[in-house]
């Protein structure tokens, strides 16, 4: 069979995707390239590229891959080039126009499509197993398609549709293979992770989902992301709480504080419900890593609403924080309805005011944590240097904990045998955003 690699952008719900169409083409024959290897030296004959559509800049990165590759096939350096995902779903009609060069675009979810198109029968027993591009001791798991809720600025009701809930017996099979196979961290996504079970059985069942996984032999860590605030399910603080399993790290993407901001982006919260919960998230789970993502920019954000917002930052002390400015994007509801009043060079200063700020909060916690004692997974190494991450520090989007590899020499193990493995580590320095560490 021929050689494959397939280029993922944008967030780790892409990757989920990715991972169980390259488990499919696997099983069919073909012959798996990494991410980032030399296609020429490679012997790559086809190219798929899982596109993001979700904002300008990514957007931007999407297309330049695709002009990239497309690049490579004129040049004779891969034979047939396929592009899929969210912005392929996006612009089905505009896209074929504009890159010829591409054999073939699909949408988000059109796993036959593609699988047809490569001469790939899809397998049913398949659909719940993958082929990971991670490492392989740690994996995501997405419990969910799709989003309900119709925030002013987000275009992925648009392109995923409605929010479809993973059956929780396929879930727990999933990570019971991904388990099997080796993999000791599961980082539970969705577009709103909160909202897991309502279309399916009534009510939310985050909880319940995070009980069963937690029972899987061979999963040590469970890691949840993008937690919606509004309606948030208790019972996960008293799991987190008390399951060892369940990393005390919660990443709840608040986007604004200041009401009119919040209403304007048609959030169903107020400031004053923000900050309640993170009081009771933190009183209810001490110790607890907090990671937001903040919007600046938006119609309706004046300087007072701004200001606010610093002042919030400065209060909540968020561990791990990012932020990136409005994007108007065609079809949502504040490309409709609102105007894209706030200057780029306005946002582009408030970013980075935004940024700084937390920079030096980000600095403060980790030297708070100087002298501690951490569990540390170990990802990669690279230069005599191992990376790693406590419960604290989620992959790709947070610090990391550095330790020398002499440290591990001088007890007579090979950095072959700590990648993939815990270890618990003195934090001896601190960065702002990383960090250094001494194997005890």
């Amino acid at each position: 069979m021929a050689k494959v690699q397939l280029i993922t952008m944008g967030c780790s719900k892409n990757r989920v995707d990715s991972e169980h169409l390259l488990r499919q083409m696997a099983a069919a024959g073909w012959e798996i390239s990494p991410e980032g290897e030399d296609l020429a030296s490679a012997g790559v004959d086809t190219v798929l590229i899982n596109t993001c559509g979700f904002i300008g800049d990514a957007k931007e990165e999407s297309i330049e891959m695709i002009l990239q590759a497309a690049r490579a096939k004129g040049e004779g350096q891969i034979r047939r080039l396929f592009v899929f995902g969210c912005l392929a779903q996006r612009y089905a009609r505009e896209l074929p126009e504009l890159l010829p060069e591409v054999d073939g675009f699909f949408g988000a979810a059109d796993t036959a499509g593609i699988l047809a198109a490569l001469g790939v029968a899809e397998r049913a027993d398949l659909r719940a197993r993958r082929h990971l591009t991670t490492p392989s001791h740690y994996a995501y798991l997405k419990i969910a398609e799709g989003c309900d809720r119709r925030c002013s600025y987000c275009a992925i009701p648009l392109i995923r549709g409605p929010h479809v809930s993973v059956p929780m017996e396929q879930l727990v099979d999933e990570a019971q293979s991904l388990a099997a196979a080796g993999v000791k961290e599961l980082i539970v996504i969705a577009q709103d992770t909160t909202w897991y079970g309502l279309d399916l059985y009534g009510r939310r069942m985050l909880a319940p989902l995070l009980e069963k996984l937690a029972q899987i032999p061979g999963i040590e860590w469970i890691r949840l992301h993008y937690s919606y605030p509004d309606g948030f399910p208790e019972e996960v603080l008293d799991l987190m709480a008390t399951e060892p399993k369940l990393c005390k790290y919660l990443d709840i993407p608040l986007q604004h504080i200041a009401d009119p901001v919040l209403k304007a982006m048609r959030r169903s919260t107020t400031g004053a419900e923000i900050r309640a919960l993170i009081e009771k998230i933190r009183r209810k789970v001490p110790g607890v890593v907090l990671r937001t993502t903040l919007m600046v920019g938006h119609p309706g954000e004046d300087e007072a609403a701004f200001a606010e917002l610093l002042d919030f930052v400065r209060e909540a002390r968020f561990e791990r924080l990012g932020a990136f400015q409005y994007s108007e994007e065609e079809g949502t509801w504040g490309a409709e309805n609102l105007k894209d009043e706030v200057p780029p060079e306005v946002k582009q200063e408030r970013y980075d005011r935004l940024m700084e700020l937390q920079s030096a909060i980000s600095a403060a916690y980790n030297r708070s944590r100087i002298g501690t004692t951490a569990r540390v997974l170990f990802d990669s190494v690279s230069d005599g240097v191992l990376t790693g991450r406590s419960q604290g520090e989620s992959p790709e989007v947070d610090g990391e904990i550095l330790v020398s590899e002499a440290e591990f020499r001088a007890r007579g193990l090979q950095s072959s045998q700590i990648i993939g493995t815990f270890a618990d580590c003195k934090i001896a320095a601190a960065g702002e955003y990383d960090l250094l560490g001494e194997p005890l």
